[in-house]
This record gives structure tokens, C-alpha cells and sequence, in this order.
């Protein structure tokens, strides 16, 4: 069976993790993948599964978000 070119196998491991942001939810998540990406290698793709807010007083202190992310395991 032919590959397409630049396709690679391999083996990828999939972790969530919660980025948190005063500003949006945008911003939660890509504190959470920044922050993921300085310790795990090959990051591939993220995926924002939850949304969620932290309130305080009735007020909202802070957005969050659930990413799922996946990387390559190093052969």
C-alpha cells in the first residue's frame, strides 16, 4: 500500500490539560498549548473540548479551557 508524500506513522499520545486566562477563552487556551510546549516535544494537535468560566461574587474572574493535546512518541 503507497503513502502519500510527508505522511508519516508513528505512535502519539493524547493529554488534557486546562489553560486559565483573565482575558478569554482564546487566551486560556493558548496559555494551556504554550505552556504545554515547553516541556513536551512534537506537540501535532489541540483540541478545545470544554469551556468554562470561575466566578466570584457573581462576577467572572476567569475563563478556562480544556485542551486535549497530541504529540509524538520519540521512537
Amino acid at each position: 500500500m503507497a503513502t502519500k508524500k510527508g505522511t508519516e506513522s508513528g505512535v502519539y499520545r493524547v493529554t488534557e490539560i486546562i489553560g486559565t486566562s483573565t482575558k478569554s477563552w482564546e487566551d486560556a487556551a493558548r496559555t494551556a498549548v504554550e505552556t504545554a510546549a515547553a516541556s513536551l516535544r512534537d506537540l501535532r494537535v489541540a483540541e478545545v473540548s470544554k469551556l468554562d468560566l470561575k466566578i466570584e461574587g457573581g462576577k467572572v474572574v476567569a475563563f478556562r479551557a480544556k485542551v486535549s493535546l497530541s504529540f509524538k512518541y520519540e521512537a
